[in-house]
């Protein structure tokens, strides 16, 4: 169900907590601003969190004779959606399952979804470096992968964790694009000043400690934080922040 697609980028982390799922649907919906057809798989059973993420809760997907329906975030077909979180009765349903049932249905999601042509397939993992992303990996070994972009926050308890997660890309040759640094301060919602509340420069540290690029980094800006299950692109809704800027210089990077 991969053949028509033409790029795939896996969005991981080390730990939880850090934003990656806030990351996969901003850069999703930043690609298809800028005329990108783009799907996203959200492969995280545990905290399926992004039809919550882009407005799309309560939505049915179906079974056509070429595979599973995703969901369209709008008419234009241009950011097809699929996650577990569609096959909850709701967003407080917990997914209690054994491993094998859990690798069961991320091979169903990696090989029976009816994509379509697509420019980008965005894959947002479960955090850490468990069965699931062996899954991932196996489903995809006749299938070109961009690569991985990593996601982390400035702490250094979280760096820590994201190193066993470039382990795990190098163990399983999955080149790396970059390092997104997120939560990198705090944006003042009046005068605008970032404060550095946990600390900074981790990102750019593990950059040059892997050798890899860091792609941008990225504050916590309330702003940004009420477009949150609104399923709107933070580059059209607050084109002058800092988030906007990042995303629009992290696509550059990945499309040119």
């Amino acid at each position: 169900m991969l053949d028509h697609v033409k790029h795939v980028i896996l969005v991981l982390s080390g730990k939880g907590g850090v934003g990656k799922s806030t990351v996969s649907t901003q850069l999703a919906l930043t690609l298809k601003e800028n005329g990108f057809k783009v799907g996203l798989l959200d492969v995280d059973l545990c905290g399926p969190s992004v039809p919550y993420l882009l407005n799309l809760e309560g939505k049915d997907v179906h079974q056509s004779s070429e595979g599973w329906v995703p969901i369209y975030t709008d008419s234009s077909k241009s950011l097809a959606v699929m996650s577990i979180g569609f096959l909850l009765k709701n967003r407080n349903d917990a997914v209690i399952w054994r491993g094998p049932k859990k690798t069961a249905m991320i091979r169903q999601f990696m090989t029976d979804v009816h994509w379509e042509d697509l420019d980008y397939l965005i894959i947002d993992t479960p955090p850490g470096t468990s069965d699931e992303h062996i899954t991932v990996m196996e489903c995809m070994r006749e299938v070109k992968c961009d690569g991985a972009i990593i996601v982390t926050t400035p702490q250094e308890v979280a760096l820590e964790d994201v190193r066993k997660e470039v382990t795990f890309c190098r163990k399983t040759n999955i080149p790396i694009i970059g390092i997104v640094e997120n939560m990198s301060g705090f944006v003042c919602p009046n005068c605008r000043e970032c404060t550095n509340i946990f600390s900074s420069g981790g990102g750019q540290s593990l950059a040059e400690l892997i050798k890899a690029p860091l792609l941008g980094t990225l504050p916590i800006d309330p702003r940004v934080g009420v477009l949150a299950g609104t399923g709107k692109a933070v580059i059209s809704e607050i084109p002058d922040c800092t988030t906007s800027t990042v995303f629009k210089e992290i696509v550059e990077k990945i499309t040119k």
